[in-house]
This record gives C-alpha cells, structure tokens and sequence, in this order.
C-alpha cells in the first residue's frame, strides 16, 4: 500500500485527504469541523478538497480559517461551477476562490462536472490560470471515458491531472474502462464518497473483514481504496475522532483472502455502467 499517488508530472500528492462537501452547514459545528481539517493536515493528511459549490463559497472560507498558516503544507484544491467555466469566467471564479481561501495560488483547479460550455473554452481559461500561477494543476470531475477522449483531443487538454468520480467499495463501475484509460496516461482517479458518505451496508464482508483487523467496516472500505494503484481518497470527517479513524485506515493490511471475500461481496463491473454521481 502507498501513501502517496504521483501525478502525470512526477509530483507526489497524499493517497488520502480530507474532503470538505456539506461543511460549514451549521454554526454550531464549525469549531470542531476547523479542528477536525487542523488535526488531518497534522496527521498527513494535506491535501484538502473544496469547491465554490461547497456552500456558495462559505466552505471556502472555513477552509481558509483552517489552514490559516499552514498553507505551505497543503495540497489545496478547488473546482468550478460549468455555469462559470467558460474561458473568462473560469479565471474569475478562480479569482473569487483565491479571495476566500486567502491564497495565492490552488495546486489543482478542477472543473466541477460537465455543462454546456465548450471544453476548449474551459481549457483555454485554466490554461491562462497555470501560466499566470494562480492555479499549478488543473483537472476534472465527474467526466466518463467519453467525455476524457474529447478532452484529450482540444488544444492542452493532455495537461489534465485527474478526474474526480464517486469510486468506492460500492460502487466499483469506473474499474471497467474509466480507470484503465486513466492509468494508461498516468493519470491518478480522484475518489469522492469513498465510504458512500457513512452508508455501507451494516454487517456482511466489511464487518467480518473488520472483526479480524479490530477496525471498523468505514475503515476496511477505506483501506480497500488505498489498496487501489493510482487512487486518491478524499473521505470527509466533521471531528477529531472521525479524523484519527480515518487516519487508522492507512495502517490496514488487507491480505488477498480478504480481498477476495470484498470482490464476492462487491463483485468488479463485467459490462460498461454509466458513471454515477450524488
């Protein structure tokens, strides 16, 4: 198992991070979940997902009270409304980001999901960000096999780094085609939903496998993510204790009976499925 997955460029970026989606929704809470991101980055795990969909920015700017001083320790990442995501309105939504996480730069910029906006004019806007240094990286969310080939084929779409997609235990129909064409470029999957936001199924394989590990069944659906070649794991946790078990994932050793056990349970796709999204 690695702890790192390596983008096309050769730089190595965490296999697990801290997803942000549905933070900051109440007050009450923001002081652990400001904790919670603190303590990640303590234990590893920098690379820090967000989006100004999160709360119409108001994640945005949790996440900057957060890492408040710790920026040069963080992979942070931000993605763009496809409302906003034609060539002049990716660079100004980036702007807007760059205000609310009070920083200078993202180290991966991606687009949200597929709208009607020509991909070239996307790829044109965050083309501009990368030269400029406001963003370092930039990529995609939610595209299929499909949408990926278009992207390749427009001017600089091969500068694309990863594609994020609801991939977990679950919901395993990106293995079919999505993530075999990915790591034919060498190009890690970004995995959102990675324990189907604390709804796997309660008992069976998970539970059993977690028994024999002293765990829990969240963190064996984890620890079978790390145990992905070129998967990045972005699972989010509103306080410390979720946090530190998250964290407990990284130490699992899945053995090949165990595997087996998870592939009866949640056999790999035979055919082609849409790709999901929540």
């Amino acid at each position: 198992m690695s702890l790192t997955v390596t983008l096309p460029n050769g730089e190595n970026v965490p296999a697990l991070g801290q997803g942000t989606w549905q933070m900051a929704e109440k007050a009450g809470r923001r002081t652990q979940e400001i904790e919670a991101l603190r303590l990640g980055v303590e234990l590893g795990l920098s690379l820090v997902d967000t989006a100004e969909m999160y709360g119409e920015g108001a994640v945005e700017e949790l996440v900057a009270e957060a890492l408040s001083g710790e920026r040069e320790r963080i992979f942070l990442v931000s993605k763009v409304y496809p409302h906003n995501a034609n060539h002049q309105g990716v660079v100004e939504a980036c702007e807007r980001s760059l205000r609310r996480l009070r920083t200078e730069r993202l180290d991966l910029y991606l687009l949200h999901w597929r709208g009607s906006v020509p991909l070239e004019e996307t790829v044109a806007g965050f083309e501009d960000l990368r030269r400029s240094g406001k963003i370092r990286h930039w990529g995609v969310s939610n595209f299929d096999v499909d949408d990926m080939e278009e992207l390749l084929a427009v001017p600089a779409g091969e500068n694309c780094v990863t594609n994020q997609v609801l991939y977990n235990v679950t919901r395993r129909g990106p293995e079919f085609d999505l993530i075999p064409w990915m790591a034919a470029r060498r190009m890690p999957l970004m995995a959102y939903s990675p324990i189907e936001q604390g709804r796997l199924p309660q008992g069976g394989a998970l539970q059993a496998i977690a028994r024999r590990h002293e765990a829990s069944s969240f963190q064996v659906a984890l620890a079978w993510l790390l145990n992905r070649s070129g998967v990045i794991s972005i699972p989010k946790a509103s306080n410390t204790q979720h946090v530190r078990e998250n964290c407990k994932a990284m130490e699992i050793r899945l053995t090949p009976e165990d595997l087996a056990v998870i592939d009866a349970e949640f056999p790999a796709p035979k055919r082609k499925r849409p790709l999901e999204m929540i």
